[in-house]
């Protein structure tokens, strides 16, 4: 059975979600068999995304604290820090429409983080829409 990109992006929300678990307690883990885990089936856009976030994580964040208004990713539930990453590794590294981007992320984020958090999704993406546009 083949999965829309919205549920694959609830399987690589809770990828990056374990993930991050393993990293904040130091744990040993190989992203393959994280992978293997949440989704049954070899899907690129599931590795390219979890890998990528992976790969550019530190970036990433530099760019979500840039937007993120007395706050810091870190201090986000890891639901909410997870969507982020994954919609700005979007927005930067791939070619998926940025409405689709943000749309997705705001829809995740209204299910698994509370809405404070869904708002500063919107807005961080908004603003690194908006100055990518502009600037």
């Amino acid at each position: 059975m083949q999965l829309t990109r919205s549920e694959l992006r609830v399987k690589i929300m809770t990828i990056l979600y374990q993930i991050d678990i393993y990293k904040n307690i130091n744990a040993d883990y190989n992203i393959d068999e994280v992978i293997k885990e949440n989704i049954d089936i070899d899907n690129e856009f599931v590795k390219e995304i979890v890998y990528g976030v992976n790969t550019y994580y530190d970036k990433i964040d530099e760019i979500a604290n840039k937007y993120l208004e007395n706050w810091d990713i870190s201090r986000i539930d890891k639901a909410g820090a997870s969507i982020l990453r994954m919609a700005i590794y979007e927005l930067m590294y791939t070619d998926t429409p940025r409405i689709v981007v943000i749309n997705e992320a705001v829809e995740l984020a209204k299910k698994y983080s509370d809405d404070s958090v869904r708002k500063m999704i919107n807005a961080v993406l908004d603003k690194i829409v908006n100055e990518d546009i502009n600037g």
